[in-house]
């Protein structure tokens, strides 16, 4: 087809057609965004629940990573990895609530306001115990390198090493190690922390 005739063709579309195929295209992304935002939603919310120990939090926080998403042109690539991409913008915004919450001091208020919504516990204080050393945890996972902190909060939430991998966007091989290293760095900032106190 020669230019000519393509510019007569284009020519030819009314403005009320070019309308609709911008709104044809616009239901498209809305139709993909909504498929995303149905299929990852509660695993993200999952993923944030272990890390930040609020479900309010964590939902607020799964609804930025889902803003920062809809913000952006959803590019059709076959090599694409935006499951990876969902979990590890998910970390990345979990590890600055937790560092924002430690400048500020609410571990204590937040896990008190969990435990009243759960509801009477059975023994409260192994209950008081156990969150305690939740909030230890994840005051150390805040002072971690990001990878690090990835690793372990996605590895806790049930990811299998094939996912980590795919998520991290690493080798299988791979993950393992950096497991095993992330873990031993876990360990002995607690314990350099905390000391005898206990074991992790």
């Amino acid at each position: 087809m020669s230019l000519a005739t393509v510019e007569g063709v284009h020519s030819m579309v009314s403005p009320k057609q070019k309308t609709e195929g911008v709104a044809g295209a616009a239901k498209q992304a809305e139709s993909a965004f909504e498929e995303l935002l149905l299929g990852y939603y509660t695993r993200i919310v999952g993923v944030l629940f272990r890390l930040v120990g609020d479900r309010s939090r964590a939902e607020e926080l799964a609804n930025d990573v889902f803003w920062k998403l809809y913000r952006q042109p959803l590019v059709p690539n076959p090599e694409g990895n935006l499951g990876g991409w969902l979990y590890r913008t998910a970390c990345n915004l979990g590890i600055d609530a937790l560092r924002a919450a430690a400048r500020r001091q609410r571990y204590e208020h937040a896990a008190g306001r969990l435990m009243l919504e759960a509801g009477a516990p059975a023994d409260p204080l192994d209950d008081v115990l156990r969150e305690e050393k939740r909030g230890r945890v994840r005051a150390i996972l805040a002072s971690l390198m990001p990878a690090q902190a990835q690793i372990l909060i996605l590895r806790s939430s049930g990811l299998s090493y094939k996912e980590l991998a795919e998520t991290l966007g690493v080798k299988l091989g791979s993950v393992g190690t950096m497991l095993v290293r992330a873990e031993a760095e876990l360990r002995k900032r607690y314990l350099e922390m905390h000391g005898d106190e206990e074991e992790l």
